[in-house]
C-alpha cells in the first residue's frame, strides 16, 4: 500500500512539473513576442502593404523568431539533463536554430529565391543525416542514389508547404498547435515516446502563445522565421517517425489533411494555368476564400473546426485501427482537394 501511495505520488509531482513547464514555456513565449513586437514597430520591421497580402497598412513581422528560439531553447535544455537523444538536439536544437534565423533573415533583406533554396536543401541533408542516416544504412531497401534525393526533395518540400500556408491571420499558427496537440495525444494513448509528446507540447506551448497574437485580426505575422522553422521541425520529425515506425505516414498524412491537399493541389493547378508559376502569388483556395467573404476570422476559424470536427477523429482512427488508415488518410485529404480545386488557383485565373 504504501508503494501504490509513492507511485501515485511520483506521478503527480511528475504530472505538476509537467503542467508548471508548460505554463512557464507558454508565459517566456507570450512576454518575448510581447515585447518583439514593440521592438519591431520602433526597428520598421514591418510587413507593408503589396499584391500578396490582404492586409492594409503595416504590421510587426518576424515574430516566429520569438516562439523558434524558445523551442530551441527547450530543446537543449532536455538534451543537457539528458531527456533527448543526441540526434533530437542536433536536428531540431542546431537545425532548427539555424532554420528560424535564416528565415529572420528573409524577413529583414528578402533573400533571393535560389539561394533559399539553397539553405532548404543543406537543413533537409542536415536532417536526414541524423535522423534518416542510420536507418537508411541499415535497410538497403531502396539504393541510396534513389532514397536521399527523395527525402531530400520530401523535406524542402514540406518546408516550403508549410511556409504556403501562412496566407492569412492565424492560418499556419493555428495548424501548428493543432496538428502538435492532436500528436501529442496520439502519443499518449498509444504509449509512444515520451520525448516526442514532450517535443509536441513544447510547441503547443510556444506557438499558442504568438497564436493569441497572430488571430484574426494579426497584430503581428511570424513571417518565414517561423513558418520554415515550424516546416523543418514537422519535416524532420515526419522523417524521423515514419523511419523508425512510431508514427505512421498515414497518420501523418492524415492530420495534415487540409494542409496537404491545399498546397498541393494549388502547386500542380499553377503549373498547368501560369507561367510564372514558382512565382508570388496569392491564389491559395483559403486567401480566396478570405477575399470572397472579407473575413481572415471565419476561412480560419472554418479550416479550425473542419480539423477539430473531421480531421482529429480521423487521425485517431489511424492509430486505433492502422488497417483502416489508408481509409481514413483519404478521408482526410478528399475534402480538401475539392475546395481547393473549386476555389484555388482555377478561380484566381478566371
Amino acid at each position: 500500500m504504501i508503494i501504490a501511495m509513492d507511485f501515485g505520488n511520483n506521478i503527480f509531482e511528475s504530472t505538476l512539473v509537467d503542467v508548471v513547464a508548460f505554463v512557464f514555456v507558454f508565459l517566456i513565449s507570450w512576454l518575448g513576442i510581447f515585447l518583439y513586437q514593440k521592438i519591431a514597430v520602433k526597428k520598421s520591421i514591418l510587413a507593408y502593404s503589396n499584391f500578396r497580402m490582404l492586409h492594409e497598412g503595416s504590421i510587426p513581422k518576424g515574430g516566429g523568431i520569438v516562439f523558434s528560439f524558445i523551442f530551441v531553447a527547450c530543446v537543449l535544455v532536455l538534451w543537457w539533463f539528458g531527456k533527448l537523444p543526441e540526434d533530437m538536439f542536433w536536428v531540431l536544437g542546431v537545425g532548427g536554430f539555424v532554420a528560424a534565423l535564416f528565415g529572420f533573415l528573409d524577413d529583414l533583406i528578402n533573400i533571393r529565391a535560389s539561394r533559399k533554396l539553397i539553405v532548404q536543401i543543406c537543413l533537409s541533408g542536415w536532417a536526414l543525416y541524423w535522423f534518416g542516416g542510420p536507418v537508411l544504412s541499415e535497410i538497403n531497401l531502396i539504393p541510396n542514389f534513389i532514397s536521399i534525393p527523395f527525402f531530400l526533395f520530401f523535406l524542402v518540400w514540406v518546408i516550403n508547404a508549410y511556409n504556403f500556408m501562412d496566407g492569412i491571420d492565424g492560418m499556419a499558427a493555428s495548424g501548428a498547435v493543432f496538428i502538435s496537440g492532436t500528436l501529442a495525444i496520439v502519443m499518449l494513448i498509444t504509449d509512444g515516446s515520451l520525448e516526442l509528446a514532450t517535443l509536441f507540447f513544447l510547441l503547443i506551448a510556444s506557438v499558442g502563445a504568438f497564436m493569441i497574437f497572430n488571430w484574426p485580426p494579426a497584430s503581428i505575422f511570424m513571417g518565414d522565421a517561423g513558418s520554415v522553422f515550424l516546416g523543418y521541425v514537422f519535416g524532420s520529425l515526419i522523417l524521423d517517425t515514419i523511419l523508425n515506425v512510431e508514427i505512421s505516414v498515414w497518420t501523418w498524412l492524415t492530420v495534415f489533411g487540409y494542409f496537404i491537399a491545399d498546397t498541393t493541389v494549388t502547386q500542380i493547378a499553377r503549373v498547368i494555368l501560369v507561367k510564372n508559376w514558382y512565382g508570388a502569388h496569392r491564389s491559395h483556395a483559403y486567401q480566396n476564400l478570405a477575399r470572397i467573404t472579407g473575413s481572415h476570422l471565419k476561412i480560419t476559424m472554418g479550416v479550425t473546426a473542419y480539423n477539430l470536427v473531421w480531421i482529429f477523429p480521423l487521425t485517431l482512427w489511424t492509430v486505433l485501427q492502422p488497417e483502416m488508415a489508408i481509409v481514413a488518410a483519404v478521408l482526410a485529404i478528399t475534402p480538401g482537394v475539392v475546395l481547393t480545386y473549386k476555389y484555388g488557383p482555377i478561380l484566381s485565373s478566371s
